[in-house]
């Protein structure tokens, strides 16, 4: 079996999201989340590229909107 190249995917579609205006909004983090899970599991790659991608998300910048989708995430990669 091949390893998934989808966390390659899920970096360049950050930095679209990040290069248009310096900020990730909570639908696109949705749609790398989508990316991550479409193949019924999130790999560790997914999971540190997902870590790697709110890591750079500022606090001023989590609306409520924000904070569901960061707390949806926290509950799929936890250990």
């Amino acid at each position: 079996m091949t390893e998934s190249r989808d966390y390659l995917e899920m970096s360049f579609h950050s930095i679209q999201c990040f290069s248009k205006d310096g900020k990730l909004q909570a639908h696109e983090l949705g749609q790398i989340l989508e990316i991550a899970e479409r193949d019924g599991v999130i790999d560790n790659n997914e999971m540190r590229v997902l870590q790697n991608i709110i890591a750079r998300i500022k606090p001023h910048e989590v609306d409520d909107a924000m904070k569901a989708k960061l707390d949806e995430i926290s509950e799929k990669i936890k250990p």
